[in-house]
């Protein structure tokens, strides 16, 4: 058995259910983290989809309507829960006995970020595992960002989101002479 440079090997006990933890403001909740939830779903007996309340962004959506939109669209996936949550997502996970978190990446900019949030995390609760999955490839260019920025322009984002989302967008951004 190899072990990592300067420790012993971390083997935790799986806990069951195994439950994971995705987290994020999801402002608005895109078809690309929908996929990961999917994906998530498959690997973990129940996934919770953490809705934070992200004091340090100015969301479009409220906290409400975010995790309304988040459980609208994981409602056909068995094992997903939607809830909302405000402080570490560590304090979270423990609360509610996951054994990982699950982080979305679509490129290397997202990777070295969440490289850096899953070590400092592995500092706070080393027995919290983090999961990197990749979204498929037709949703993986989608960020909240840019569906935010395409919808505010009166662009298409049916393609992006779901038509709950979709509708939601509409009326956050309603086009001047329409």
């Amino acid at each position: 058995m190899t072990l990592p440079v300067g420790g012993q090997r971390h083997n935790p006990v799986m806990p069951s259910p195994r439950i994971a933890v995705y987290s994020g403001t999801f402002d608005p909740f895109t078809l690309g983290h929908e996929d990961v939830v999917r994906r998530a779903a498959g690997l973990f007996d129940q996934v919770v989809v953490a809705v934070a309340v992200a004091h340090h962004k100015k969301t479009l959506f409220s906290l409400d309507a975010r995790v309304a939109h988040a459980q609208l669209a994981t409602q056909s996936i068995a094992g997903v829960t939607v809830l909302a949550f405000d402080g570490l997502v560590m304090d979270f996970c423990a609360a509610h006995q996951a054994c990982a978190v699950v982080r979305g990446i679509r490129n290397l900019t997202d990777f070295d970020y969440e490289a850096q949030m899953a070590a400092m995390n592995r500092k706070l609760r080393p027995e919290v595992e983090t999961v990197f999955l990749l979204p498929d490839a037709p949703v993986q260019c989608i960020s909240s960002t840019l569906v935010r920025e395409i919808g505010k322009l009166g662009g298409p984002v049916g393609q992006l989101v779901s038509p709950a989302v979709a509708a939601a967008l509409a009326l956050a951004y309603p086009q001047k002479g329409a």
